[in-house]
């Protein structure tokens, strides 16, 4: 089974992160609090991300996570500015001979991470989580910048880091989170840190067998560490941080808490790529992932382009193989190649152009094979969904498809996944509404982690797991507990059920929920539950009690900051559909086997 790290026994990671879909593979965690107690939490998951370093005090915690994400362009860049882009450039090697490595002057450029968490707690939206601390690994790219990890500043409230061989840290500010990508870019305005440093310079994509070497600050020490591989595999892989397919670099150089964020380096001391996560299994060993920076490219460019990280576009299509002959015949496919249209994400703007049914055969003029693959470098194939990748948000490719035995050619805009189910939340706490006691809460996939899956119910996750966002902004919205008072008698058990209508109207999210609210006339407040459940409030009783519950459970507030904003109505929001539970899994971590896959 795949574990998280094993830390050293007094060295835990925290149970903040999400776990994702599949149910191969186990996850395992711990974490201890400031009092020394021990917690454990078992999650679900197909990948342990190598974590955090070591801790600098009994106090002090870990956090780990997951993600996934896609590939880019062959290409290695300096951070050389130019017309708001970045100049690619390859120079001369820092160092010709690598047994002189722990002499080389770039390893100044790896610095060690000291990041303070605060998580929120999403079983009690208004508040958040015990503050912990971690430690991980960066380093410099140039122009006053430096590239970690994603999950190694999730949550943050302080990031501070520290040069090899200086005593000093210096407080960092995150400018950018790519969370599919597991990438974060920091700055750190004093100059002082600044003072001598040599960024480092991106290689291109390494070959198999190629030597690789990975640099930071894990934990069992507090100086660089250095350890060397080979590079056994290219392809894209499952970023566990993001729950995302990108591109990634396998290699069999040990990875351990601390390395998040930390370069891995090529014989000629150009950085290839970024530290982030390992799989651990009883049938595998040394299994360690490197995000490439191909990937690293991509999201350096979004962020130049735009100010800001956009994230990596979907086509949001799920495909299945067309590997047996009979099955190309009866689909009228002349040629061996194709993959076959299943289902449309009903906000994809594929879903506009593209019919169940249709053949991909090419994407802009790349032909696609039938097992889903196009052509990588010189003799190699690689995932159809690596293309995808290469683009950016907003990007229009043009997709050969067959048609009814009909070739014709059609254009697709690409934009980012729309999740019915987040799985992070992004601006802080998440959104909360409380009626009369009642506390209702968008479903995401940390408060499913923390609820535990069993205490939802078989109903609920399958619609987590296999239902599609129907339109931009769908939600679904849960009862997750009520607090005892008078004004909901007999209601004090319920928890973790979604509320589908309210006074006859279909709940699109919560901030629906909250101007269905404020703006009902009507006497009474009928909730409509899943499995025919109907709670019935007095509206005037319930805004009287509102206040006194508040008070008696030390809330501040009945709702989130964000739903104090004015609700604006869309005619998309009007376009529902009646299907309740889809019948595709959401994510490639779900599907049982290879004939299917999400592009």
């Amino acid at each position: 089974m795949a574990a998280l790290f094993a830390p050293s026994p007094h060295v835990f990671s925290n149970a903040s992160t999400i776990a994702r879909r599949s149910t191969a593979l186990t996850r395992f965690s711990c974490s201890s609090d400031a009092s020394g107690h021990r917690r454990h939490s078992l999650r679900r998951g197909a990948w342990s991300r190598e974590n955090l370093d070591e801790i600098e005090a009994v106090s002090q915690k870990r956090i780990s996570g997951k993600g996934r994400d896609d590939g880019a362009a062959l290409k290695s860049f300096g951070m050389q500015k130019k017309d708001r882009g970045l100049v690619y450039d390859l120079k001369e090697p820092q160092v010709s001979d690598m047994g002189d490595f722990q002499d080389a002057a770039f390893l100044n450029a790896v610095v060690k991470v000291y990041c303070t968490h605060t998580a929120p707690d999403y079983s009690l939206p208004w508040q958040k989580q015990r503050q912990f601390t971690s430690t991980g690994s960066a380093f410099m790219i140039g122009d006053g910048k430096l590239l970690t990890n994603a999950h190694c500043v999730e949550h943050d409230t302080q990031v501070k880091v520290k040069r090899r061989g200086d005593d000093t840290k210096f407080v960092a500010k995150v400018l950018a989170r790519g969370i599919e990508c597991d990438i974060a870019l920091l700055s750190v305005e004093s100059e002082e840190f600044w003072v001598g440093a040599e960024p480092l310079r991106f290689g291109r994509l390494p070959c198999l067998q190629d030597a690789v070497t990975v640099v930071g600050y894990p934990f069992g020490g507090d100086t660089i560490s250095v350890t060397k591989g080979v590079v056994s595999r290219i392809e894209v892989t499952s970023y566990a941080h993001g729950a995302s397919d990108l591109l990634g670099i396998q290699i069999d150089a040990a990875i351990n808490p601390g390395n998040s964020g930390g370069p891995a380096f090529n014989d000629q001391g150009e950085c290839i790529g970024v530290a982030f996560q390992v799989f651990r299994s009883e049938e595998a060993e040394n299994i360690g992932y490197v995000i490439p920076t191909t990937v690293v490219s991509h999201f350096l460019n979004d962020y130049e382009r735009n100010g800001k990280y956009t994230g990596f576009p979907s086509l949001g299509v799920l495909l299945q193989k067309l590997e047996n002959p009979a099955l190309r015949a009866c689909l009228k496919v002349p040629t061996n190649e194709g993959v076959l249209v299943r289902r449309l994400e009903p906000t994809s703007a594929a879903s506009k152009v593209l019919k169940e049914g249709d053949v991909i055969v090419s994407f802009d003029g790349v032909h696609v094979g039938c097992e889903g693959t196009v052509p990588f470098r010189s003799t190699e194939r690689i995932a159809f969904r690596y293309l995808i990748s290469q683009k950016f948000s907003g990007d229009v490719v043009e997709l050969g498809i067959i048609r009814a035995g009909t070739y014709m050619k059609v254009q697709a805009a690409l934009h980012p996944r729309v999740h019915l189910v987040p799985y992070h939340i992004e601006g802080g706490q998440p959104s909360y509404l409380i009626i009369a006691g009642l506390v209702f809460t968008p479903l995401s996939e940390p408060l499913i982690e923390e609820e535990c899956e069993d205490s939802l119910g078989l109903k609920l996750l399958a619609k987590a797991r296999y239902s599609l966002a129907r339109f931009e902004g769908e939600q679904i919205v849960i009862l997750s507990q009520v607090l005892a008072n008078d004004a909901n008698i007999g209601y004090e058990d319920m928890g973790n059920q979604q509320v589908l209508k309210l006074n006859g109207t279909r709940i699109r999210n919560i901030r629906h929920l909250a101007h269905l609210v404020d703006s009902c006339k009507d006497k009474f407040l009928i909730f409509e539950f899943e499995d025919n459940f109907l709670v019935v409030l007095d509206r005037e009783v319930a805004a009287t009690a509102s206040p006194c519950i508040l008070k008696d459970y030390g809330i501040p507030s009945e709702r989130s900051s964000d739903l104090f904003e004015p609700y604006i109505d869309t005619s998309k929001d009007n376009q529902v559909i009646t299907e309740d539970v889809g019948d595709s899994p959401v994510s490639n971590q779900e599907i049982g086997f290879d004939g299917l896959l999400w592009a």
